[in-house]
């Protein structure tokens, strides 16, 4: 059993103390807006407005309160705007540039600033948009991670914003936030970076914990500096495994845990640890506003303020096949969903058994007529889908490094644990079969075959995956005690992983790119600075972790040097 840590976080080198309750953040509030006379609580799409408005204004004594959504168009009219963004498809949007701005009402705004303008006493406005209305003397910006937005919709039928949709499909709820709320509140929340005042962590429900926005800059800052993780998190599947449960500690009365995402900044979130209270905050928020430092120059020129990289896990030990699927050409994912590049991956092995195999490319006496008529015969009865008529099947062990090139048709096999390295944009995966399963709502799992008949690259059949694709590694340096190899991505795929065998210490270069790592050999291993720039970071088998690119250099030490320890390295090609 490993000693993955489920709850990682950075100590903050600052004396900057924090509030933890309702009561000591109004006092400070009103401690810093005795001389002002409006307050503004930026909410991020989800935050609950209802305990802010029951639990923390009431408390600051208003004399006007404003709810945002007062000076936003209707839902009417909002969803008339986004309807192309949003689509009529379950799963896949069109990626959005709404600013937040453009939703507002100017009518109801000049009657809003008019009752503002009359009231002689202190005036709160909150919501998603408050700092909208009128400049603020006082901003509070109220944050929330994507893990939490994505458990209330599930387990609170919490609404997206702008609709009443409790009981909506949560995958069309995720939909509506991924493509559309999230990207827009994300630009309002950069703009406002530099005149906010306090920090508000909303990620417990009435535990709220606030900190300056000062402490706070400094302390993203921090975390530019030096290696650090980001807070995983885990979900069932219908075709998970057991081995997660029992080597991360997580819950033993969930069935299954399929998913871990513990290297998605997009994703996950990060905690600022201060003096007296800790601060939990979506870990892109350093991504927006330290791309030079976090990316490196030349990977922020090339993929903005986006994080290009990805780990997670698969885990199928006691489970079964994931989703036969294929991710988008570039082009087509530029065409149809505006994004930028596409889902390029590979498979990495973590655990494997005698069972453990993959599903990878096309056999060659297949066509891509018999083969998309098979699937649409398999989605539309009870026929059952051929696949060992039309797809390869391959066995794989602990270590292999599997490339999967977008238009690949691919599909993880049972009893493995699998450490999925990959380009960024994860939601754009077509499944084409999912071996008659419905998902864990007892719905049919979406699947998108014409979007994969689209993709299907059918070159890539037996003989080509297994020259190209299969543990394609290359040996760049050797000697007693340290062996670097070139493992993994197709020169297609703008990653490049390398994986370090060592046992007493080797020393490592960002190359230029922020990297992104995982120890898959060895129970534990402390991360170095050569110069003294940060503190010793302890890492343990399994877990990821992230280098930011202006460390330049560092030393990976394993804690026992008498085990030969492995780690597997990422970072963006030059």
């Amino acid at each position: 059993m490993t000693k993955y840590n489920l709850r990682p976080e950075v100590k903050i080198n600052t004396n900057a103390t924090g509030w933890d309750n309702y009561q000591a953040i109004a006092k400070v509030v009103q401690a810093k807006s005795k001389a002002t006379r409006i307050i503004a609580i930026e909410c991020y799409p989800g935050v609950d407005i209802e305990e802010m408005n029951a639990n923390l204004i009431p408390l600051l004594n208003p004399e006007q309160v404003i709810l945002a959504d007062d000076a936003m168009l209707s839902t009417e009219e909002v969803q008339s705007m986004i309807k192309r963004t949003i689509t009529d498809d379950r799963v896949f949007g069109i990626l959005s540039n709404y600013e937040l701005k453009g939703f507002l009402d100017p009518v109801k705004v000049s009657k809003l600033q008019s009752i503002i303008k009359e009231t002689a006493g202190l005036v709160v406005i909150y919501g998603t948009g408050a700092t909208l209305i009128t400049k603020p003397d006082v901003t509070i910006y109220a944050d929330l991670t994507r893990w939490e937005i994505q458990q209330r919709f599930r387990n609170e039928q919490l609404c997206n914003w702008k609709t009443i949709n409790p009981d909506e499909d949560v995958l069309r709820k995720f939909k509506r936030g991924y493509f559309f709320e999230w990207r827009m509140a994300d630009r309002l929340k950069n703009q406002l970076y530099d005149s906010t005042d306090f920090i508000l962590d909303t990620n417990n429900k009435n535990e709220p914990k606030m900190i300056s926005a000062d402490a706070y800059r400094a302390g993203l800052k921090q975390f530019t500096e030096q290696p650090f993780r980001l807070v995983p998190y885990f979900d069932s599947s219908v075709w998970g495994g057991q081995w997660m449960k029992e080597n991360f500690q997580l819950d033993p009365n969930t069935t299954n845990f399929g998913w871990a995402f513990d290297g998605i900044p997009e994703e996950n979130s990060i905690i600022l640890c201060f003096t007296n209270v800790k601060i939990e905050v979506p870990a892109i928020n350093i991504v927006h506003q330290f791309p030079n430092e976090l990316l490196g120059p030349k990977v922020h020129s090339r993929f903005g303020r986006e994080f290009p990289i990805r780990f997670d896990y698969l885990d199928t030990v006691g489970g079964g096949n994931l989703s036969l699927q294929v991710h988008p050409l570039v082009e087509y994912a530029q065409e149809k969903f505006g994004i930028h590049y596409t889902q390029d991956e590979s498979y990495y092995i973590l655990e494997a058994s005698e069972k453990s195999t993959i599903y990878l490319g096309v056999k060659p006496d297949t066509t891509k007529e018999a083969l998309i008529a098979d699937l649409k015969k398999a989605e539309k009865s009870d026929f059952r889908f051929p696949d060992e008529k039309h797809i390869n099947v391959f066995p794989v062990k602990k270590h292999d490094h599997i490339s999967i090139p977008a238009g690949t048709i691919h599909c993880g096999g049972p009893d493995t644990v699998v450490l999925e390295i990959s380009a960024t944009p994860y939601i754009f995966t077509f499944k084409l079969w999912d071996w008659g399963r419905v998902g864990l709502d007892g719905s049919p799992r979406p699947l998108h075959i014409n979007h994969g008949e689209a993709n299907i690259q059918m070159e890539r059949d037996t003989d080509w995956v297994q020259t190209n694709l299969m543990n394609q590694t290359k040996t760049l340096y050797k000697d007693t005690e340290v062996h670097s190899e070139q493992t993994g991505l197709h020169e297609l795929e703008f990653i490049q992983t390398e994986r370090h065998w060592f046992k007493e210490s080797i020393i490592l270069e960002t190359h230029d790119s922020v990297n992104m790592l995982n120890l898959v050999e060895g129970d534990e291993a402390q991360i170095e600075s050569l110069d003294n720039t940060f503190q010793p970071f302890i890492v343990h088998y399994g877990e990821t972790f992230i280098v930011p690119e202006q460390v330049k250099t560092y030393r990976v030490r394993p804690i026992n040097p008498t085990k030969k320890h492995a780690i597997i390295q990422a970072f963006v090609r030059s």
